[in-house]
């Protein structure tokens, strides 16, 4: 006897859809569990007063594991200790900029206002994509494009830096162009997980993670340089 295919259709659509939900919430139950673990490891760098070396050195080792690590262990149970150990780092790396910024007479405020900012960006654009549905694919090539000029960007004031040249203004353009460039990542990537590019939460989760991550880190920055006395 051979399938009905209407009700194979619906069947088929039915599991898309529940497998879709399923790494969606996933994503966010794991978003949030590392969003917790690298607050208490920021809040441990900062007591400990780790020092900017220590942070970079941090910050390498966790690129390292997001390259080279979580591509091979994604898909089994090891991958969650992965991500964990890499927003455990990448929150201690935190620690050195935190305790800068709120060295500042106003540093407590501006670090809220980061905060707080970051908060509204990620659920307001999130909510968007989860409520429309809207497919932001086609923002793959532009995203991707506007990454590799902002890291080469990045690359230039780093080098011109260590030769004595200060560029402030090039530094906060740079900070802007990256919350511009996270804020299309977060509707990117929140896309892919509802419309089924990305079936993996793991993978969605350390995407997302990095977005919120960069977009914080950025408009710390900004109110930093603007708020500074």
């Amino acid at each position: 006897m051979r399938d009905n295919p209407v009700f194979s259709s619906q069947s088929g659509s039915a599991d898309s859809a529940l497998s879709t939900n399923k790494v969606l919430r996933n994503t966010y139950m794991m978003l949030a569990m590392t969003m917790m673990v690298s607050a208490i490891t920021a809040g441990l760098s900062m007591w400990m007063n780790v020092g900017y070396g220590a942070g970079m050195i941090m910050m390498i080792a966790a690129i390292v594991l997001i390259w080279f690590v979580l591509p091979k262990t994604a898909n089994s149970s090891s991958g969650i200790y992965v991500v964990f150990a890499f927003t455990a780092l990448m929150g201690a790396a935190l620690g050195p900029t935190l305790n800068r910024y709120l060295a500042m007479s106003n540093g407590g405020e501006i670090v809220m206002q980061a905060l707080g900012g970051t908060a509204l960006v990620f659920f307001s654009l999130s909510g968007y994509v989860l409520t429309t549905r809207k497919d932001f694919s086609f923002m793959g090539g532009f995203l991707m494009t506007g990454l590799v000029v902002l890291v080469m960007v990045a690359l230039a004031l780093m080098v011109g830096s260590m030769f004595g040249f200060h560029m402030p203004a090039a530094s906060l353009a740079l900070s802007a162009g990256i919350v511009l460039l996270m804020s299309g990542f977060i509707l990117f990537d929140t896309s892919r997980i509802i419309n089924g590019g990305e079936t993996n939460y793991l993978m969605a989760t350390v995407s997302l993670y990095l977005n919120i991550y960069n977009l914080f880190t950025s408009l710390l920055h900004i109110l930093g340089v603007m708020g500074d006395d």
